[in-house]
């Protein structure tokens, strides 16, 4: 039974879940929009806004964390260029926007994006 289970598995064991919301995570950072399937995007989506409220600290220990999260290239990116954007905002970075449903499988497709 799934009692206290609220998490999405995504078809897949933790160790590949862990590792593509931090392939997703460097993506966001990289692009700032990226479109995939809605339930991978919900799940996105307190990840990344974890890393946000990281990077608006700025201290050594948030920069290694976020280095081990999603690597140097994007954390330097998410430190210098879109965390200052948030300074006053006390949450709520990020946006999904349902798109229509794939032709090929009918899956749901979403945009997340950073306000």
């Amino acid at each position: 039974m799934r009692h206290h289970k609220k998490k999405r598995t995504l078809g897949r064991d933790k160790g590949e879940r862990v590792a593509l919301m931090k392939g997703l995570a460097r993506s966001l950072v990289l692009r700032g929009r990226i479109e995939t399937s809605e339930a991978k995007a919900k799940e996105m989506k307190p990840f990344v806004e974890r890393l946000v409220t990281r990077a608006k600290l700025g201290t050594l220990a948030a920069r290694r964390f976020l280095i081990a999260q999603i690597g140097e290239q994007q954390t330097n990116k998410l430190i210098n260029k879109i965390a200052p954007g948030y300074k006053d905002r006390k949450g709520g970075y990020t946006r999904i926007t349902k798109t229509v449903r794939r032709l090929k499988d009918g899956s749901y497709r979403a945009y997340i994006e950073f306000v």
